[in-house]
């Protein structure tokens, strides 16, 4: 059912919204480079594509199981490069600590979840120029720590546990939960 609903999202919503910004951009190269209305429709069209890609990954994680190969770094930094396409100007550091091991995959597929969610709010919502990824590997645990130099999170969203209508927060939650895991967003 999930995969139906995926192929339905794409096929219809995200392929409609994706002619309807080609034609916005079409429109918007009518308009003279001097006028006021073409850097409008300019910052329109970017959250259009912003939230098209969003639907995108909402889609992807619809259509099942993620088949990750490698290890939780690897897939990370994989998550962080497709995003710097779009936000060139975003550094990002990568540290890994104590001996990297195997994961068992529910593990490695949920703490990857949950790391691209985080990756993807900052590099879309908090403004971050900075982003640094940390994974800790102990003997009996493993820590994902991603940090940004953006403009954090309002303490009303913090507190709601996420904005209405949007579920990057609410899905991170429940896949920490589902883990026996710990999630701080600060």
């Amino acid at each position: 059912e999930r995969e139906r609903i995926a192929r339905e999202l794409h096929d219809t919503l995200i392929q409609s919204f994706q002619g309807l910004i080609l034609t916005f951009e079409a429109a918007m190269r009518r308009i003279p480079q001097d006028q006021p209305a073409r850097a409008q429709m300019q910052k329109a069209l970017s959250r259009a594509d912003e939230a098209l890609a969003d639907g995108r990954d909402r889609v992807r994680d619809l259509r099942g199981p993620m088949s990750l190969h490698g290890d939780l770094a690897s897939a990370l930094k994989d998550a962080a490069h497709d995003l710097a396409h779009v936000y060139p100007s975003v550094t990002v550091e990568f540290a890994v600590q104590g001996v990297a091991r195997v994961l068992h995959p529910v593990v490695l597929e949920e703490a990857h979840r949950i790391g691209r969610e985080a990756l993807t709010n900052a590099f879309r919502h908090a403004g971050a120029r900075h982003i640094s990824i940390e994974i800790a590997y102990g003997q009996s645990h493993l820590r994902l720590s991603i940090r940004d130099d953006g403009t954090g999170i309002a303490e009303d969203v913090l507190a709601k546990g996420g904005v209405p209508g949007h579920w990057g927060m609410s899905g991170m939650r429940e896949r920490a939960q589902r883990l026996g895991a710990r999630l701080m967003v600060r």
